[in-house]
């Protein structure tokens, strides 16, 4: 009976994982599904708190959007600051991003490989557009992106548990702010 109960408790946790799964194939919440399995797990602990690797999945996600996001400006922006700020975003995401992955394979925290589900959203709209429609929406979308993100690095500064997550927040920030200066003047002049 024993057995019995423990094959049917295995078998609904299956399922119920099955579900999930097909409901949400999202790269950041399978990312921070790994990250807490490690939390709890004996053999392959993370190295820093939930939240430092919450925000580290975040930080990633981000970051890949944004490299994909500055190579879709690079190629369909027809405004010539609006194409270098794309440049701008692929080289200094590019970088923090190389930056985190080595981090994350310090502490053993699991990173996406893609973005998340509304940062994709984000790229499925921009993708729709073109000409001037295309310049509005990027820029509109990097600047309401880069309040996000400045704000997720500015609260990571301050609760960061883990030393060496709290000074990449705080290496990044700056270079955050100045892409977020960069952009509003440029959406400014569009006017």
């Amino acid at each position: 009976m024993k057995n019995l109960s423990v094959c049917a408790i295995a078998l609904g946790m299956f399922a119920l994982q099955a579900c999930n799964n097909g409901a949400k194939n999202d790269s950041t919440a399978n990312a921070d599904s790994a990250n807490n399995a490690k939390d709890t797990s004996t053999t392959s602990r993370l190295a820093v708190n939930t939240d430092d690797s919450n925000f580290a999945v975040e930080a990633a996600s981000g970051g890949l959007a944004e490299v994909e996001l500055g190579k879709l400006a690079q190629t369909k922006a027809t405004n010539a600051q609006v194409k270098e700020f794309g440049t701008m975003m692929v080289d200094d995401h590019t970088a923090a991003n190389n930056e985190l992955m080595e981090l994350a394979k310090l502490k053993n925290i699991s990173l996406p490989s893609v973005p998340g589900e509304d940062e994709q959203k984000v790229k499925d709209d921009l993708v729709q557009k073109s000409g001037k429609d295309f310049d509005k929406a990027y820029v509109d979308a990097m600047i309401d992106d880069h309040k996000k993100d400045i704000k997720l690095f500015s609260d990571e500064m301050k609760s960061a548990k883990d030393p060496d997550i709290k000074a990449f927040a705080s290496k990044t920030l700056p270079v955050l702010q100045k892409h977020l200066d960069h952009i509003q003047k440029i959406h400014d002049s569009m006017k």
